[in-house]
């Protein structure tokens, strides 16, 4: 968000003909899945994409909020817990049901993958992004 927040609107919403295309479409699209994710698992279903989450400074205040709830609804997770299964809708209304574990380690591999879409983005356009390696988080712990 940081890296985001230091572009200029052309380069925030330059199309790099991707699926999400620009820099703050695939921000919006893990914030987006961050919080459908969340909101499954919480047996809350949440059907849509909302086409406001298209703005930096939303995310930007909203993102971390988020976080806070995925941390709350983590703090008293229990090795059972991880086993648990979670049953939800996608998007388009098919139904799964899964264990808990593997909807986070999802959660991780998605938001991982599309962050490295912004960072090639970010090259592209000539900006040094942030470390996003793994190791390089946990250094900051």
């Amino acid at each position: 968000m940081d890296a985001a927040a230091k572009l200029s609107e052309e380069e925030l919403t330059h199309d790099f003909k991707t699926a999400d295309k620009t820099v703050l479409d695939t921000l919006v699209h893990i914030y987006a899945a961050d919080r459908i994710w969340l909101a499954r698992i919480l047996g809350r279903q949440r059907t849509f994409i909302d086409p406001e989450d298209r703005d930096l400074t939303l995310l930007q205040t909203e993102w971390p909020a988020l976080h806070e709830r995925w941390k709350l609804w983590l703090r008293d997770f229990t090795d059972d817990d991880v086993l648990r299964e979670i049953s939800y809708q996608d998007l388009k209304g098919r139904s799964y049901s899964q264990p808990a574990w593997q909807i986070l380690l999802h959660l991780v591999n998605h938001g991982t993958h599309h962050r490295g879409q912004v960072s090639g983005f970010l090259r592209a356009m000539g900006h040094t992004p942030p470390p996003l390696d793994l190791i390089a988080y946990y250094r900051t712990l």
